[in-house]
């Protein structure tokens, strides 16, 4: 599984032009699914996501997860992230999961953050057209990715 984190002050998700979900201070997390994905990648990057220390103390250092903030969170499915520039101009997603398994791994990754954070999820609608509208804070843009723990 591969995701982006960005740290924010609020965002809006947008789908055909109504407001589908927002939060305010906290996370929004774009989540890809890959083909050979299974439960060990969705435990990994849910735990490292909600043990980044990436708030900040009352001494303006990173020192503090969105557990300890009781920041909120948005989850977007978001398949492009494993798109592959590689050959030639137009993206590749042949490593993007099918939704037979991006959608109950999504799901599935929803329902853990609702569990750990003990609170409601903001998220989008797996395989709609939607608009993120979000104020970055840092800015603090973060890659996890299973397979890749170095990123």
């Amino acid at each position: 599984m591969r995701l982006v984190v960005q740290r924010v002050d609020k965002a809006q998700l947008f789908i055909n032009k109504d407001l589908y979900s927002e939060i305010g201070n906290g996370l929004v997390v774009f989540v890809a699914v890959e083909k050979e994905d299974e439960k060990e990648d969705l435990n990994w990057v849910l735990n490292k996501l909600l043990g980044l220390r990436i708030f900040s103390d009352e001494n303006g250092l990173m020192n503090l997860s969105i557990l300890d903030v009781k920041g909120e969170l948005m989850v977007v499915s978001q398949f492009t992230l494993f798109g592959s520039v590689k050959k030639g101009t137009r993206p590749s997603f042949i490593r993007s999961a099918g939704s037979d398994l991006a959608i109950p791994m999504y799901g599935s990754f929803v329902e853990n953050c609702k569990l750990k954070l003990n609170q409601k999820v903001a998220t989008g609608k797996f395989g709609a057209d939607m608009k993120v509208s979000l104020e970055n804070n840092g800015p603090v843009t973060l890659i996890l990715d299973s397979k890749n723990k170095n990123i």
